[in-house]
């Protein structure tokens, strides 16, 4: 497989004012590397605030990085201008309710794209594609004129699919598309995702903070802590055999529905809150929370290492062998 697109040291800082002139920084994301092959789908997970909406609008430069590389299709997109590149990324937002807007209809909010970008379209063949593009995400073509107000939060979702979906993109970014959804209406957005992306050859990050969700989805998935990854690996990997203390305690969270399992199974509970973006512990920044940390936590950031085939870990416990 060739690789689409290539994060490399990624960092994104956030300037606050604390008044009489000073200014400190949020730090959202923190050395941050990974990749994602062609027609791949890496899920990245993490709890609020851990910076992973931060890191999907940064590799679109939504947010512009404050360090390091991002290399789409071989090219280094951190210094070039973005307008050809859109064309090829694009990206779903969380919230169905606030990310369309309510005075255009859904004909004028899916073909916006076109119109943007592919000026010399006429109006006849702008229409064909919207039509085009609402049947594919199953929505009724005699919808067009109507009004974001007239749909639930599933079938705006859909909208905002078939807007991200018009001017043809390889790669989407799907930030948490579907934790403002009931349940029922999750699974038929998430079906869908992976009919597209079988069906257009799409490639996918996908954010989200429910593992069962991104497990359904995801070829691989990364692990988010306080603008750290911590771990990345194949998805059945991390299920069976998760090395870094917090994705041990992220998977014991999960529901178990057979009752005898769930007595028997152990729940992780972690000690304290999470530190403060603007003042982060030293060196790893798990080890406030950490059962197993020791003196070198604090000294030394961890390293992400490869410690199986394609298993990366950012862990002194895990890089050193403790017990």
């Amino acid at each position: 497989m060739s690789k689409l697109l290539e994060v490399k040291h990624l960092k994104k800082n956030f300037p606050i004012k604390m008044g009489f002139g000073k200014r400190k920084y949020v730090s959202a994301i923190e050395d941050v590397s990974f990749y994602i092959n062609r027609g791949e789908t890496l899920g990245l997970v993490g709890e609020s605030g851990c910076g992973k909406s931060t890191l999907g609008r940064t590799v679109l430069r939504l947010h512009e990085p404050t360090d390091g590389q991002i290399i789409f299709d071989g090219v280094d997109i951190t210094k070039v201008n973005m307008r050809e590149y859109r064309k090829r990324m694009q990206i779903v937002f969380q919230d169905p309710y606030s990310s369309l807007d309510p005075r255009m209809t859904v004909g004028d909010i899916v073909s916006e794209p076109l119109t943007v970008q592919k000026k010399s379209l006429s109006k006849a063949r702008i229409r064909e594609i919207v039509m085009e593009q609402m049947e594919i995400v199953g929505l009724n073509t005699e919808q067009m004129n109507r009004y974001p107000h007239e749909f639930s939060g599933g079938q705006r979702q859909r909208i905002s699919l078939a807007r991200a979906l018009t001017i043809k993109p390889e790669f989407i970014v799907c930030d948490e598309p579907v934790s403002a959804l009931d349940v029922s209406i999750q699974a038929q957005v998430i079906n869908m995702l992976i009919e597209l992306q079988q069906r257009l050859g799409l490639t996918y990050l996908f954010i989200a903070h429910d593992l069962a969700v991104v497990r359904h989805i995801s070829s691989r998935i990364g692990v988010m802590y306080l603008g750290n990854l911590v771990e990345v690996t194949a998805s059945k990997d991390l299920y069976k055999n998760p090395l870094h203390p917090y994705t041990q305690t992220l998977l014991s969270a999960i529901p178990i529905p057979d009752p005898k399992v769930s007595r028997n199974s152990k729940r992780i509970i972690l000690q304290g809150d999470v530190p403060s973006p603007i003042d982060p512990p030293s060196g790893c920044r798990f080890r406030t929370r950490c059962p197993y940390t020791r003196e070198k936590c604090a000294m030394e950031k961890p390293r992400s290492t490869e410690v199986t085939s394609g298993h990366f870990c950012a862990c002194h416990k895990v890089s050193d062998g403790w017990d």
